[in-house]
């Protein structure tokens, strides 16, 4: 059963969540900030946790090959004091994506770099050049190349993309799908999304992923995207989320989702309203998106789908004092 704080406002900071049941994350961040660490200081120490540990295959190296059996990462860290982003995707060989998106913010003007110009940014910035490719991602590669190349994201093009592999060719005539990204996998996006609220309601976001399994070369999700993958901002509080990055970035859910907060919401019934306002176009989305205020309050809400009637969540704060899984039931 959740516990009340996650229906209640909640008093107890500093605080420390993240999507999934990504616990060593956690307890990582919670670490970095028990030893003075900022808030963003722990937000990137537990993203970086889960990028060793390759989380559920998701996050971090030898996870999610793109159709060219690469596999390539994306991450971003959100200041909420400064509202400054740092922000990379499409990063290839660097196994320490949240870090690189990091140095992007306190070593360059810019927001967000991507590519193999992101990976010569990180290189010049001391990151370490190496594969990352696992014999896991290049079994899941040989596998799918086997299948014919099933499942992929492609639409409207020849040969038939639910027969054959590539290269494709635009098909002039367009048509629907009948069931819109129906067949959708949930292990293959678990992206980890973290918020931590300093004592005097400082707030940070951060997340990491390898992105969606067999996606086109390229691809970049919501993960990285400011207001898409994870928002902070330390006058309302912080959300991140996580699912199918295609649909969600289209709606800004964690921006829509601090902005209530802003206005007033509880973060539950934030983090639902923002769900809901893609349910609307997208019944069957796979999403989840986690939410905490500055007075350490915090809330989750999932879209529920087959297969996906919870969702899970990992809090840390001076009442739990060490990482303790809470589970919303999706609506």
């Amino acid at each position: 059963p959740s516990p009340a704080s996650v229906l209640g406002p909640g008093t107890a900071l500093p605080l420390v969540i993240n999507t999934w049941n990504f616990e060593n994350a956690a307890n990582a961040a919670w670490s970095a900030l028990q030893k003075g660490g900022s808030v963003l200081d722990a937000v990137e120490r537990g993203c970086s946790q889960c990028e060793l540990e390759q989380c559920d295959g998701s996050v971090g190296f030898g996870g999610s090959p793109d159709e060219r059996g690469e596999t390539t990462l994306d991450a971003m860290l959100m200041n909420g004091d400064t509202m400054e982003v740092g922000a990379v995707a499409d990063l290839r060989r660097v196994k320490n994506a949240v870090g690189v998106a990091r140095a992007v913010m306190e070593h360059t003007e810019h927001t967000f770099i991507v590519g193999e110009s992101a990976t010569i940014f990180a290189e010049n910035m001391g990151f370490m050049s190496e594969d990352l490719s696992t014999n896991k991602s290049i079994a899941i590669f040989s596998q799918w190349l086997q299948q014919n190349c099933q499942p992929n994201y492609r639409k409207n093009v020849f040969p038939d993309p639910s027969k054959s592999c590539g290269p494709y060719k635009p098909k002039a005539k367009l048509w629907k799908p009948k069931n819109p990204k129906g067949n959708f996998d949930p292990s293959s996006h678990d992206t980890i999304g973290m918020i931590a609220i300093g004592k005097n309601g400082q707030v940070a976001a951060a997340t990491s992923t390898n992105g969606a399994t067999h996606k086109i070369p390229g691809r970049v999700g919501d993960s990285p995207v400011a207001g898409a993958g994870a928002y902070a901002d330390s006058t309302a509080g912080g959300a991140a989320a996580t699912g199918d990055g295609d649909i969600m970035m289209r709606f800004l859910p964690s921006f829509l989702a601090v902005d209530l907060m802003r206005n007033g919401a509880q973060p539950t019934v934030a983090c639902k309203m923002a769900i809901s306002r893609i349910k609307k176009y997208y019944p069957n989305f796979f999403g989840a998106i986690i939410c905490a205020n500055t007075t350490g309050g915090y809330g989750a809400a999932c879209n529920k789908r087959p297969g996906f009637s919870q969702f899970p969540f990992m809090v840390v704060n001076p009442q739990t004092n060490q990482s303790q899984l809470q589970k919303v039931d999706c609506f």
